[in-house]
């Protein structure tokens, strides 16, 4: 199917731009500043790359009024472009096909409610009991355990496995490999051995969220382990069982989150940051990567604990220092005794 074109002001009424240069401009595709053609839109939101902007062969820009003087061509300008980027996008956003119904080859469990809409792709197995609702869509090769629940016009990439009693809200993005609801790391010592503590709770996943490729989600032990509406999650992340993660935060990839934690409201977390259990993090925190949380974090602001790349040989002067830092503590305390400094 040929990509539709819009016009420049069609796309301006659509991110409530203030258009420089010709409405009947046509649009066929957005891409990168450096990589855009003719006929393409792109746009700039970070200074780092206005140095491609004079040279910049797009048939229209989406940018800052600060930006104007330097735009080559017919410009957008709008207070903020990374937002008016993602709307643009989804115009030119080319989704598969999918047509409802259940291919001959997926196994499907008794007294399940599947409505007419939903689409159901090769070699996926559904639990009995289980609800899929108007519009879900299930690729290849899924599996969905007992008593689930899909909300509607929520979307399964294949090899995503939703484990029994899990709760799936609307319009819910799930990618490729992700586990939702498996077995928390529940277990109490006896002795020389382990003793596995059977979870008991389950998985709820509120509206609008969307989870990355190879992301696992404990069920609870007890209580429920819950990602209300809204959160973003990243590739491979792990969340352990009774996590409760707040609307419209969102984490980025290879981040761990141990059992019993609340996270609130509107946070934003790095990569790689690992989060203690039993902590609570309040709304408004944001945790840059690689980051390690042990304590609470009671305030909202912007934390880290890691410290920036350096050149080998600084790092090497700097480790042997900080190996040192007892004895140089205990040096300056006698420092401090012999002149009567008082701290």
């Amino acid at each position: 199917m040929p990509q539709r074109r819009y016009s420049l002001e069609e796309i301006a009424e659509l991110i409530d731009a203030d258009l420089k240069g010709d409405p009947a401009c046509s649009i066929d595709g957005i891409m990168a500043l450096q990589s855009a053609q003719s006929g393409q839109i792109s746009f700039l939101d970070n200074k780092r790359y206005l140095k491609y902007l004079a040279a910049a062969k797009a048939s229209a820009v989406i940018l800052r009024a600060e930006y104007l003087k330097y735009a080559p061509s017919n410009a957008l300008v709008v207070a903020d472009p990374y937002l008016a980027f993602a709307k643009v996008a989804k115009l030119f956003e080319r989704l598969p096909q999918v047509a409802p119904g259940i291919h001959p080859t997926a196994i499907i469990g008794d007294h399940c409610q599947i409505h007419p809409s939903v689409s159901i792709a090769p070699y996926v197995v559904i639990g009995a009991k289980s609800r899929l609702d108007e519009g879900v869509v299930v690729d290849a090769a899924c599996i969905i355990g007992e008593n689930v629940i899909v909300g509607a016009d929520s979307h399964l990439a294949p090899h995503v496995s939703l484990c029994r009693d899990t709760i799936i809200g609307k319009r819910v993005i799930i990618h490729n490999g992700s586990v939702i609801g498996s077995d928390g790391f529940g277990l109490a010592k006896e002795n020389e051995r382990w003793v596995k503590i059977p979870q008991l709770g389950k998985v709820q996943i509120g509206n609008d969220v969307e989870i990355g490729a190879n992301v696992s989600i404990d069920r609870g032990a007890l209580d429920d382990t819950v990602i209300d509406d809204g959160v973003k999650l990243d590739n491979q992340i792990q969340i352990g069982h009774n996590v409760h993660i707040a609307a419209n935060t969102a984490i980025a990839g290879c981040t761990g989150i141990a059992g019993s934690t609340r996270i609130g409201k509107n946070c934003m977390i790095g990569g790689g940051v690992c989060i203690n259990g039993h902590i609570e993090i309040v709304d408004g925190v944001y945790i840059t990567g690689m980051s390690s949380v042990v304590h609470s974090i009671r305030r909202s602001g912007i934390y880290s604990s890691t410290h920036s790349v350096q050149p080998q040989r600084e790092w090497q002067k700097n480790s042997v220092r900080f190996r040192q830092l007892d004895n140089m503590v205990k040096r300056l305390r006698k420092i401090e005794a012999l002149f009567n400094i008082k701290r």
